[in-house]
């Protein structure tokens, strides 16, 4: 079967690969499609992030070169021994974290995390084994193109949560690429009554908007950003979300949050930034961050995306062929801002 493997910086290839023999505790999901994520995009560009090249990873035992892919969906078609609550033919979700299992589940990706296609094989090909608990059920008459992006709302739904959204409250979003407008759709459904999205892309601010942001900022086009966002929400956001991983956006953040509001940290900062203490203290700012997602959120995702109340259609912009994962995935994702979350269509790969 084909499949996308990383090999280094800017080498994916598509080529020939086996599935490797499935354990008593997996199952083999036929993938239906899978999209590219902004993890992906780092190990293409600047890898390895996550992927284990000197030595096989310490949860999941794979290394370089291996298929990438973690945001999938697909049906089941073959059980292994030991799983009891899946079926062929089942429908699924795949929480792609791999974790120790020592801890709760709020608590369990802190203390060490994997992740399926990223560093053991993944869902960038037609077949890939999943262990029983990474399987979510999918409702069969619910979309599996939709349900493939289930993986990155988990993220948002999760940044949501910590940071203690409640009904009424109003938000601003640093950051507006396919995290940052899906946090937008998880704030509107969390009850948020403003939603303010900040981006120097306006097609990005356009896309935030289609997922129920209810106000727009581009810093290119005002003198003061602050200024500009307190135009729209008086006093200051109650939570403010970092989804941009730069220095200005993250103090940016505090500035635009009120005093015991919340910041949320959702990006992955690619390098450090500085960081004064007596900022926060006297703006009287929460800081907070999130890595992944619980269990538990991530079955509230499933639940939330199947029955439609977070709708994620509009973050997918594109649907191309495995075949052409580099030139119009990684490579679209790298030159044009209008794209947000392009999908892999494998159920013609089958």
């Amino acid at each position: 079967m084909k499949a996308a493997v990383w090999h280094g910086v800017k080498d994916v290839r598509v080529e020939d690969v086996e599935l490797k023999p499935s354990k008593s505790n997996e199952v083999v999901v036929r993938v239906a499609y899978a999209g590219i994520c902004g993890s992906d995009l780092h190990e293409y560009l600047e890898g390895p992030v996550f992927i284990p090249v000197d030595q096989p990873d310490e949860l999941t035992g794979g290394e370089a070169p291996l298929t990438m892919g973690h945001e999938f969906s697909g049906i089941i078609e073959k059980i292994g021994t030991d799983v009891t609550n899946f079926k062929v033919g089942d429908h699924v979700a795949i929480n792609p974290t791999v974790t120790k299992g020592n801890l709760a589940s709020d608590l369990d990706v802190y203390d060490g995390y994997s992740f399926i296609g990223l560093s053991t094989d993944g869902g960038f090909t037609s077949y890939v084994n999943v262990p029983e608990e990474n399987l979510y059920h999918l409702p069969t008459e619910f979309s599996l193109e939709l349900a493939a992006t289930i993986e990155p709302t988990a993220v948002a739904v999760q940044a949501v949560k910590e940071g203690g959204l409640r009904f009424g409250e109003k938000v601003v979003i640093f950051g507006a690429g396919p995290i940052g407008v899906l946090v937008a759709a998880a704030a509107k459904a969390a009850g948020a009554t403003k939603i303010v999205a900040v981006d120097l892309s306006d097609v990005r601010l356009k896309k935030a908007l289609e997922m129920g942001a209810t106000d727009v900022v581009n810093p290119a086009e005002v003198s003061d950003t602050i200024a500009a966002i307190s135009d729209i929400i008086p006093g200051g956001a109650d939570v403010s979300f970092e989804v941009a991983g730069v220095q200005p956006t993250f103090e940016q953040a505090i500035d635009a949050t009120r005093p015991r509001g919340t910041v949320v940290i959702v990006s992955i900062f690619a390098r450090p930034i500085t960081f004064d203490p007596m900022k926060l203290m006297n703006a009287g700012v929460k800081l907070t961050t999130t890595i992944a997602y619980s269990k538990e959120t991530f079955q509230q995702t499933v639940d939330l995306v199947s029955s439609e109340q977070i709708n994620v259609k509009p973050v997918i912009t594109d649907m191309i062929a495995l075949e052409n994962i580099v030139s119009n995935g990684f490579e679209a994702l790298t030159q044009d801002k209008s794209q947000a979350k392009i999908l892999i269509d494998l159920s013609k790969e089958q």
